[in-house]
């Protein structure tokens, strides 16, 4: 069993950056492949990266450049530092938390653990 606490969400100004954090509970968290996905008002949740137990990253193209994951498998966090936020990236994100490789990294049902969600909202 695996417990997910997000925090770091708040307002922010576009242009502006934020780093959201998940912090993990779990004695095997290093083999687990972390993600953050998320979900804006009246749409459907949505892949933002996700890190492999490696630590390397993949990105959805809507934030390729602007966002990067990273993880601490000593600590059992993963963060997610968001550069060049735009209106459009106003979501709530969700850490997640797959136990085995997903055979599509970018669909919610592959992910077994989740948090509770932290807002990000970007003003113009």
């Amino acid at each position: 069993q695996v417990q997910l606490v997000e925090s770091g969400g708040g307002l922010v100004q576009a242009g502006g950056s934020l780093r959201l954090s998940c912090a993990a509970s779990g004695r095997t968290f290093s083999n687990y492949v972390m993600g953050w996905f998320r979900q804006a008002p009246g749409k459907e949740r949505e892949f933002v990266a996700i890190s492999w137990s490696g630590g390397s990253g993949y990105y959805a193209d809507s934030v390729k450049g602007r966002f990067t994951i990273s993880r601490d498998n000593a600590k059992n966090t993963v963060s997610l530092l968001m550069n060049s936020l735009k209106p459009e990236d106003t979501a709530v994100y969700y850490c997640a938390a797959a136990s085995r490789i997903p055979p599509v990294v970018t669909r919610v049902a592959n992910y077994n653990y989740w948090g509770q969600g932290t807002q990000v909202t970007v003003s113009s």
